[in-house]
Protein backbone atom coordinates (compact mmCIF):
# COMPACT_ATOMS: atom_id res chain seq x y z
CA UNK A 1 0.00 0.00 0.00
CA UNK A 2 2.56 2.41 0.70
CA UNK A 3 4.57 1.73 -2.56
CA UNK A 4 1.49 2.50 -4.74
CA UNK A 5 1.04 5.47 -2.17
CA UNK A 6 4.36 6.48 -3.48
CA UNK A 7 4.30 5.85 -7.20
CA UNK A 8 1.16 7.27 -7.21
CA UNK A 9 2.39 11.02 -5.38
CA UNK A 10 5.37 10.97 -8.14
CA UNK A 11 2.90 10.00 -11.00
CA UNK A 12 0.50 12.75 -10.30
CA UNK A 13 3.13 15.51 -10.01
CA UNK A 14 4.75 14.38 -12.58
CA UNK A 15 1.47 14.57 -15.04
CA UNK A 16 0.96 18.13 -13.29
CA UNK A 17 -0.30 20.90 -16.16
CA UNK A 18 2.46 23.69 -15.49
CA UNK A 19 0.84 26.04 -18.58
CA UNK A 20 -2.80 25.54 -17.15
CA UNK A 21 -1.64 26.33 -13.91
CA UNK A 22 0.34 29.44 -14.99
CA UNK A 23 -2.92 30.66 -17.12
CA UNK A 24 -4.92 30.65 -13.77
CA UNK A 25 -2.64 32.54 -11.88
CA UNK A 26 -2.32 36.27 -10.75
CA UNK A 27 0.94 36.54 -10.29
CA UNK A 28 2.65 33.80 -12.20
CA UNK A 29 6.09 34.73 -11.43
CA UNK A 30 5.54 34.14 -7.60
CA UNK A 31 3.39 30.86 -8.23
CA UNK A 32 6.18 29.88 -10.13
CA UNK A 33 8.47 30.52 -7.56
CA UNK A 34 6.69 28.42 -5.27
CA UNK A 35 5.95 25.60 -7.51
CA UNK A 36 9.67 25.48 -7.93
CA UNK A 37 10.21 25.40 -4.05
CA UNK A 38 7.03 22.54 -3.24
CA UNK A 39 8.40 19.88 -6.63
CA UNK A 40 11.95 20.16 -5.09
CA UNK A 41 11.55 19.58 -1.60
CA UNK A 42 8.62 16.85 -3.74
CA UNK A 43 11.45 15.67 -5.58
CA UNK A 44 13.59 15.23 -2.30
CA UNK A 45 10.88 13.14 -0.27
CA UNK A 46 9.81 10.92 -3.55
CA UNK A 47 13.90 10.23 -3.50
CA UNK A 48 13.74 9.05 -0.11
CA UNK A 49 10.62 7.30 -0.52
CA UNK A 50 12.24 5.62 -3.94
CA UNK A 51 15.89 4.78 -2.38
CA UNK A 52 13.86 2.91 0.83
CA UNK A 53 12.05 0.92 -1.63
CA UNK A 54 15.42 0.05 -4.03
CA UNK A 55 16.72 -0.78 -0.71
CA UNK A 56 13.87 -3.34 0.32
CA UNK A 57 14.50 -4.79 -3.27
CA UNK A 58 18.17 -5.74 -2.97
CA UNK A 59 17.33 -7.06 0.96
CA UNK A 60 15.10 -9.49 -0.91
CA UNK A 61 17.46 -10.31 -3.77
CA UNK A 62 19.62 -10.79 -1.08
CA UNK A 63 18.07 -13.06 0.17
CA UNK A 64 17.10 -15.10 -2.84
CA UNK A 65 20.78 -15.34 -3.40
CA UNK A 66 21.11 -16.90 -0.21
CA UNK A 67 18.56 -19.20 -0.47
CA UNK A 68 19.62 -20.40 -3.89
CA UNK A 69 23.30 -20.86 -2.60
CA UNK A 70 21.93 -22.55 0.66
CA UNK A 71 20.02 -25.04 -1.73
CA UNK A 72 23.02 -25.74 -3.47
CA UNK A 73 25.11 -26.21 -0.98
CA UNK A 74 21.83 -28.55 0.86
CA UNK A 75 21.80 -30.31 -2.32
CA UNK A 76 25.91 -31.12 -2.23
CA UNK A 77 25.97 -32.27 1.19
CA UNK A 78 23.39 -34.69 -0.05
CA UNK A 79 25.54 -35.65 -2.31
CA UNK A 80 28.31 -36.45 -0.33
CA UNK A 81 26.30 -38.12 2.47
CA UNK A 82 24.69 -40.15 -0.20
CA UNK A 83 27.94 -41.35 -1.80
CA UNK A 84 29.59 -42.09 2.04
CA UNK A 85 26.83 -44.36 2.79
CA UNK A 86 26.66 -46.12 -0.48
CA UNK A 87 30.83 -46.39 0.66
CA UNK A 88 30.06 -47.74 3.97
CA UNK A 89 27.56 -50.17 2.78
CA UNK A 90 30.02 -51.41 0.12
CA UNK A 91 32.09 -52.00 3.13
CA UNK A 92 29.63 -53.87 5.14
CA UNK A 93 28.64 -51.12 7.38
CA UNK A 94 24.89 -51.24 6.78
CA UNK A 95 24.60 -48.96 10.12
CA UNK A 96 26.86 -46.40 9.37
CA UNK A 97 25.42 -46.50 6.14
CA UNK A 98 21.59 -45.59 6.88
CA UNK A 99 22.73 -43.16 9.46
CA UNK A 100 24.40 -41.67 6.33
CA UNK A 101 21.63 -42.08 3.84
CA UNK A 102 19.42 -40.53 6.63
CA UNK A 103 22.04 -37.19 6.54
CA UNK A 104 21.39 -36.91 2.97
CA UNK A 105 17.39 -36.93 3.50
CA UNK A 106 17.94 -33.88 6.16
CA UNK A 107 20.27 -32.39 3.60
CA UNK A 108 17.57 -32.96 0.74
CA UNK A 109 14.78 -31.55 2.50
CA UNK A 110 17.14 -28.78 3.62
CA UNK A 111 17.86 -28.09 -0.19
CA UNK A 112 14.00 -28.28 -1.08
CA UNK A 113 13.08 -25.68 1.69
CA UNK A 114 15.76 -23.81 0.73
CA UNK A 115 14.55 -23.80 -3.09
CA UNK A 116 10.80 -23.34 -2.16
CA UNK A 117 11.55 -20.25 -0.19
CA UNK A 118 14.02 -18.86 -3.37
CA UNK A 119 11.14 -20.03 -5.86
CA UNK A 120 8.40 -17.85 -3.24
CA UNK A 121 10.22 -15.14 -3.40
CA UNK A 122 11.03 -14.38 -7.23
CA UNK A 123 7.39 -12.96 -7.80
CA UNK A 124 8.07 -10.39 -4.80
CA UNK A 125 11.30 -9.33 -6.35
CA UNK A 126 9.52 -9.35 -9.45
CA UNK A 127 6.89 -6.77 -8.72
CA UNK A 128 9.22 -4.70 -6.61
CA UNK A 129 11.25 -3.94 -9.59
CA UNK A 130 8.86 -2.94 -11.62
CA UNK A 131 7.60 -0.56 -8.94
CA UNK A 132 11.36 0.63 -8.44
CA UNK A 133 11.58 0.92 -12.38
CA UNK A 134 8.34 2.90 -12.51
CA UNK A 135 9.61 5.42 -9.65
CA UNK A 136 12.59 5.76 -11.25
CA UNK A 137 10.74 6.74 -14.27
CA UNK A 138 8.65 9.01 -12.67
CA UNK A 139 11.38 10.61 -10.78
CA UNK A 140 13.05 11.60 -13.77
CA UNK A 141 9.95 13.09 -15.10
CA UNK A 142 9.13 14.97 -11.83
CA UNK A 143 12.85 16.27 -12.47
CA UNK A 144 12.44 16.96 -16.13
CA UNK A 145 9.20 19.29 -15.14
CA UNK A 146 11.45 21.23 -12.47
CA UNK A 147 13.69 22.00 -15.48
CA UNK A 148 10.65 23.12 -17.61
CA UNK A 149 9.63 25.02 -14.37
CA UNK A 150 12.68 26.71 -13.98
CA UNK A 151 13.12 27.31 -17.79
CA UNK A 152 9.74 28.67 -17.51
CA UNK A 153 10.13 30.93 -14.68
CA UNK A 154 13.51 32.48 -15.73
CA UNK A 155 11.37 33.45 -18.83
CA UNK A 156 8.84 34.91 -17.56
CA UNK A 157 10.92 37.05 -15.26
CA UNK A 158 12.57 38.30 -18.57
CA UNK A 159 9.12 39.19 -20.15
CA UNK A 160 8.01 40.86 -16.78
CA UNK A 161 11.36 42.59 -16.59
CA UNK A 162 11.30 44.15 -20.34
CA UNK A 163 7.14 45.12 -20.28
CA UNK A 164 7.79 46.76 -16.64
CA UNK A 165 11.02 48.86 -17.97
CA UNK A 166 8.93 49.70 -21.04
CA UNK A 167 6.11 50.85 -18.87
CA UNK A 168 8.06 53.23 -17.25
CA UNK A 169 9.12 54.74 -20.35
CA UNK A 170 5.96 55.33 -21.29
CA UNK A 171 5.24 56.66 -18.64
CA UNK A 172 7.84 59.19 -18.53
CA UNK A 173 6.53 60.20 -21.85
CA UNK A 174 3.60 60.63 -21.34
CA UNK A 175 4.57 62.73 -17.81
CA UNK A 176 6.20 65.62 -20.12
CA UNK A 177 4.90 67.72 -22.71
CA UNK A 178 6.46 66.15 -26.07
CA UNK A 179 6.81 69.32 -28.16
CA UNK A 180 6.90 68.73 -31.91
CA UNK A 181 10.45 69.83 -33.42
CA UNK A 182 8.97 70.69 -36.87
CA UNK A 183 6.10 73.78 -35.06
CA UNK A 184 9.22 74.54 -32.85
CA UNK A 185 11.13 75.35 -35.42
CA UNK A 186 8.76 77.32 -37.34
CA UNK A 187 7.90 79.35 -33.88
CA UNK A 188 11.36 80.38 -33.27
CA UNK A 189 11.45 81.57 -37.66
CA UNK A 190 8.79 84.17 -37.11
CA UNK A 191 10.14 84.99 -34.15
CA UNK A 192 13.69 85.97 -35.63
CA UNK A 193 11.61 87.58 -39.04
CA UNK A 194 9.77 89.65 -36.40
CA UNK A 195 13.15 90.84 -35.05
CA UNK A 196 14.46 91.27 -38.88
CA UNK A 197 11.33 93.71 -39.36
CA UNK A 198 11.86 95.57 -36.07
CA UNK A 199 15.42 96.25 -36.69
CA UNK A 200 14.37 97.14 -40.38
CA UNK A 201 11.10 99.80 -39.19
CA UNK A 202 14.41 101.43 -36.82
CA UNK A 203 16.64 101.77 -39.78
CA UNK A 204 14.02 103.40 -41.95
CA UNK A 205 13.44 105.92 -39.08
CA UNK A 206 16.60 106.56 -38.66
CA UNK A 207 17.27 107.31 -42.21
CA UNK A 208 14.02 109.30 -42.20
CA UNK A 209 15.85 111.22 -39.45
CA UNK A 210 18.82 111.95 -41.16
CA UNK A 211 17.22 112.96 -44.41
CA UNK A 212 15.66 115.69 -42.47
CA UNK A 213 18.46 117.10 -40.59
CA UNK A 214 20.55 117.24 -44.09
CA UNK A 215 17.52 119.27 -45.39
CA UNK A 216 17.53 121.69 -42.72
CA UNK A 217 20.96 122.11 -43.37
CA UNK A 218 21.07 122.63 -47.08
CA UNK A 219 18.01 125.13 -45.95
CA UNK A 220 20.54 127.08 -44.35
CA UNK A 221 22.94 127.12 -46.48
CA UNK A 222 21.15 128.68 -49.02
CA UNK A 223 20.04 131.19 -46.87
CA UNK A 224 23.75 132.32 -45.94
CA UNK A 225 24.43 132.33 -50.10
CA UNK A 226 21.42 134.66 -50.22
CA UNK A 227 22.53 136.74 -47.43
CA UNK A 228 26.15 137.13 -48.90
CA UNK A 229 25.02 137.93 -52.53
CA UNK A 230 23.04 140.63 -51.06
CA UNK A 231 26.21 142.06 -48.94
CA UNK A 232 27.57 142.11 -52.72
CA UNK A 233 25.20 143.75 -54.44
CA UNK A 234 25.11 146.60 -52.07
CA UNK A 235 29.01 147.03 -51.96
CA UNK A 236 29.03 147.53 -55.40
CA UNK A 237 26.16 150.32 -55.55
Amino acid sequence: MAKQTILGRVAQLAKANINSLLDQAEDPQKMLDQLIRDYTNNIREAEEAVATTIGNLRMLELDHKEDQDAAAGWGTKAVAASKKADELRSAGSAAEADRFDGLAKVALQRQLQSEREAKDAEPTITSQTEVVDKLKSGLDQMKIKLTQLTSKRDQLVARAKTAQAQNQMMDAAQSIDVLDPASELGRFEDKVRREEARALGKQELAASSLDAQFEQLDGLGDEAEVAARLAALKATT
